[in-house]
């Protein structure tokens, strides 16, 4: 992403168009704003947007650069760039009305709701008595489906006395005056998806297994369904309270993300040989417990290969080298903890022979590091992997021509260097005429992301400004003098084709889970694993994270990563298995009398 070519004079007459124009709704900034000296308030995004429309004849958007970069710019253009106050609003919904204390707020347009997320929600009865929702294992708090399940929580006996007719014919949706309402209470996914086939949906269970299925999508998608409820069931006086803010530039982009991985992972093939292998993808983390012998770690590897195969293959042995590397396996043992399976400190030589130590990651941290490439891959457009592909294949082409140790590069202060190692991440270097610091390692992926950035680096403060940091670091000088290498050599274009990379699921398999003592093992990442908060609502700072080449750098467990634990019923450690992780996955329990077709299976 970079700046469109503008200047000073372009972000001035920008300044007038917005004056006579207004601000779209959905270019409104909620970070940051641009503040004239009479007072006046811009969202800085969208001025630069302007501007390039004005100076370069583009459409108006702000696809191709972040909040940071246009920041960024305008205070190099001297404007004064002030972080906009976050501002709660708060709305009621009666069986008589609907009404916000955001002024921009209209029943015409609950399309707007994309651009909110919710804080807070509760039912708020007559008598003054406040019913909040009882969430549900791997439920999120606070999400876009919370109002509507609380209504189903407050009237579940009513809805459910309803006749079929009168459930598929309930109001649920209408986005504007001119579209279509969205009808229907459905008793399954399936019966949802013959009417409306979409992943924008919720659902809600009860009664020993039964479901509640709707239409829901953002903040707003079901205020004329609870608005709905309050009419036939409620009483007067009876209101859901819903408090929200607007979404920060990086929830949107995220939320956009998630959905569009959601609605590859439900569309992908579905018939599947074991009919676990359905309840793991719905629950994420599952539990096979029962007496030793019954399978439990035969049947985890059975399911993982039914759903890496697509239902092709049962045959753990069967799976391709590269679909192996969608699939892991790990036996915890009282010894085991948190530098085997997440990260921690390991011995190594140095080069000059002296021992050391290093952080390397754990086989749990490696595996959803493949996990989350592919994640975030398939999410990358084919121009983005262009880009990505012509760097990588210029760094490569740098890196494989020069000598190490021999060829020597000049920092602009010129200090003289050599690189004398490079590996996956890092770069190291040796700084003869430094007599306090004569090496030093740099960041590999920060020269990466400087070439993909596509901007022009003149001068350390631009990395500086790059990278969001206040001051620079000693590395930036090393880094810019490589980058101004790479840039220098220049090659031929890249002749290799693009592929977009299809999203996979990845499978971790915990043998005995309970041998382990899993708060040792686990740390922070309790919270990582829940169901709940998957993805960046998950992210976390692990607890070497201080070690990291970007400290500022969070780990979170993406929406293709699968949990299959398994435990012995007769170990006495079962007793005393974590609460917090029995909240987080759900546990099935098998007998030998239903594992006689594996055992039959090995007898042959």
């Amino acid at each position: 992403m970079a700046i469109p070519k503008i200047k000073k004079q372009d972000i001035i007459d920008a300044l007038k168009y917005i004056d006579e124009n207004g601000v779209p709704f959905h270019n409104q900034s909620t970070k940051y704003e641009l503040v004239t000296k009479d007072g006046k308030r811009y969202p800085p995004k969208y001025v630069v947007a302007v501007a390039d429309h004005l100076a370069n004849g583009t459409d108006i958007s702000t696809d191709g650069f972040n909040a940071v970069e246009a920041k960024s710019y305008l205070e190099g253009q001297d404007f004064t760039i002030e972080t906009k106050q976050q501002e709660k609003f708060e709305l009621s919904v009666t069986a008589e009305s609907v009404e916000s204390t955001d002024e921009r707020f209209t029943m015409d347009n609950l399309s707007l709701g994309d651009n909110y997320k919710s804080l807070d929600v509760y039912f708020k009865k007559a008598n003054g008595e406040v019913v909040k929702r009882s969430y549900s294992k791997g439920e999120r708090r606070n999400s876009n489906q919370t109002m509507p399940r609380i209504a189903f929580q407050v009237f579940e006996k009513q809805i459910s006395a309803m006749s079929v007719e009168d459930k598929e014919s309930f109001p649920i949706c209408k986005y504007n005056p001119n579209s279509d309402m969205i009808c229907g209470i459905y008793p399954s996914v399936d019966e949802f998806k013959k009417h409306r086939n979409t992943i924008e949906y919720l659902t809600y269970g009860y009664d020993n297994g039964r479901q509640f299925v709707i239409y829901c999508w953002n903040v707003f998608s079901t205020i004329i369904f609870v608005q709905e409820c309050l009419k036939r069931f409620g009483e007067p006086g009876d209101q859901f309270i819903l408090t929200y803010r607007e979404k920060d530039e990086k929830e949107t982009e995220a939320a956009e993300t998630e959905a569009a991985a959601q609605e590859e992972l439900v569309q992908q093939f579905k018939g599947y040989r074991n009919p676990f292998s359905s309840m793991l993808i719905a629950s994420k983390n599952l539990i096979f417990r029962g007496a030793p012998g019954t399978g439990k770690s035969y049947l985890a590897k059975e399911i993982a290969t039914d759903i890496i195969s697509n239902g092709y293959f049962d045959d753990y042995t069967l799976l391709t080298d590269e679909q192996k590397k969608q699939v892991e396996f790990v036996q915890f043992h009282p010894s085991y903890d948190y530098s085997d399976f997440v990260e921690g400190l390991r011995p190594k030589v140095n080069d000059d022979g002296t021992m050391g130590f290093e952080l390397q990651d754990g086989i749990f941290k490696k595996f959803v590091a493949r996990a989350r490439k592919n994640y975030e891959d398939s999410q990358k457009s084919k121009e983005t992997i262009d880009k990505e592909i012509s760097v990588q294949e210029a760094m490569t082409d740098f890196f494989s021509n020069i000598e190490l140790g021999v060829d020597t590069f000049k920092t602009i202060n010129g200090n003289e260097f050599t690189v004398t190692s490079v590996d996956d991440h890092h770069i190291n270097i040796s700084i003869p005429g430094n007599a306090t610091v004569n090496k030093l390692t740099l960041n590999l992926d920060d020269i990466r992301k400087m070439l993909e950035s596509g901007q022009k680096f003149d001068k350390i403060k631009d990395i500086t400004t790059f990278f969001g940091k206040t001051f620079a670091t000693q590395a930036y000088s090393y880094d810019f003098a490589i980058y101004k290498a790479i840039k220098a050599k220049k090659g031929a274009a890249s002749k290799a084709k693009a592929k977009q990379e299809e999203l996979k699921k990845y499978i971790f398999i915990i043998d005995e889970i309970n041998r382990g003592e899993i708060s040792k093992i686990f740390g922070e990442l309790f919270f990582a694993i829940d169901p709940g908060y998957r993805g960046r609502a998950g992210e976390i700072s692990t607890q070497y994270s201080n070690l990291h080449s970007d400290p500022d750098d969070k780990f979170y467990i993406p929406d293709n990563v699968y949990i299959i634990g398994t435990m012995n019923d007769i170990d006495r450690s079962v007793d005393s298995f974590d609460f917090a992780m029995r909240r987080r996955f759900r546990f099935v329990e098998l007998r030998a009398d239903e594992r006689l077709e594996m055992l039959a299976s090995l007898e042959n």
